[in-house]
């Protein structure tokens, strides 16, 4: 390759060729720029409008252990906003297919997505879909940004704040699936304590009718009145005695094994109906677990697809590819033109 094929890729080649073909160039890319125009309408591409909303999680889950609990120790408030593990946490149920049905059952996004039920592999498709138009992240300050995407500027803040509030209810579902169960074992523990000790409480004023109230005092009094009456010589007196004596001999171990049994459920149903009534807040109660700090609202210009940016990268690669066609020809267009000056000369010398 001699000198003058080598300067054919030059900028000061780039710039005669533009020069000397500019009018060809200009009709091109001016042709280039319209259609670029005309296939980036709304004709060919449907316009996307983004709506975001902005959410904190919490940084408990349980009320009842933040609020009401006196064994559960913890220096989270109810009222702070959650870190790290509950940021993943807003992420992965926000990402869940619970919220994923619930916004395509009730908008209908097959549908609106113009994707057939009867087509090939429509979920696929519209999970696809769902992905690529309603989007969540982390923010740098640990918040969650839910975007949405929609041709419908409406209907993509609608969803926003939808998704916003079902995740509220997906994380109280979520935790009374659990916390029903766990209050239902508690309440049976409890009305089981509570049976036991009524049972008990029967069976001690059973004893209380025959006489039988306190057994160690009262076989320390009778003892010491005994002792009384048998100085004094009344046998009627030790007789009465004795058979209360007799009374509480036969008794009276009954009676103590069955205070010490009612001492014992106490205790025990003072811790249980302390967990009695945390499990019954958790199962009955439902609590936020998100501060919402930025709604969605309608946008009122499309995001998708930006015109001019489509329009720019279309002309300037159109450009670039005149150029490099241009070069060619100026490069090979000389090669063979060499040539064929060459070969006439040989034919006329013979």
């Amino acid at each position: 390759m001699d000198e003058k094929q080598r300067d054919a890729f030059n900028s000061k080649s780039l710039c005669r060729l533009l020069v000397e073909y500019w009018k060809s160039v200009l009709i091109i890319l001016i042709a280039v720029a319209l259609l670029a125009v005309f296939f980036s309408s709304p004709l060919f591409i449907t316009p996307l409008y983004k709506s975001t909303a902005v959410l904190y999680p919490t940084s408990s889950n349980s009320i009842s252990k933040v609020l009401i609990s006196t064994t559960y120790q913890s220096e989270k408030d109810i009222l702070e906003f959650g870190e790290n593990e509950q940021t993943e946490q807003m992420l992965q149920v926000l990402n869940s297919n619970r919220i994923r049905d619930k916004v395509i059952a009730k908008y209908n996004l097959m549908e609106h997505y113009g994707i057939k039920p009867n087509s090939r592999y429509p979920y696929t498709r519209l999970n696809k879909l769902y992905d690529s138009r309603i989007r969540f992240r982390r923010t740098e300050y640990n918040a969650v940004k839910i975007t949405v995407l929609d041709s419908d500027p409406a209907l993509a803040a609608e969803i926003a704040n939808d998704i916003a509030e079902l995740f509220d209810s997906t994380m109280n579902t979520m935790q009374k699936e659990v916390a029903v169960r766990a209050f239902q074992l508690v309440e049976t523990e409890y009305n089981s304590l509570c049976n036991e000790m009524a049972v008990l409480e029967d069976s001690l004023n059973t004893l209380r009718s025959l006489g039988v109230f306190d057994y160690e005092s009262q076989v320390e009094m009778l003892s010491q009145q005994l002792a009384v009456e048998v100085g004094r010589g009344n046998d009627k007196g030790v007789k009465k005695i004795q058979e209360y004596l007799d009374v509480l001999a036969k008794y009276g171990g009954a009676s103590y094994a069955i205070n010490e049994r009612l001492e014992h459920d106490r205790l025990q149903l003072s811790l249980v109906k302390a967990k009695y009534e945390e499990a019954k807040v958790d199962a009955t109660e439902d609590i936020p677990h998100k501060f919402l700090v930025t709604s969605a609202f309608q946008a009122e210009h499309k995001t998708y697809p930006i015109r001019w940016i489509i329009v720019t990268i279309t002309v300037v690669a159109t450009l670039i590819l005149i150029l490099m066609v241009l070069a060619l020809m100026e490069r090979y267009g000389g090669f063979f033109r060499g040539k064929a000056s060459g070969a006439e000369e040989k034919t006329q010398e013979t």
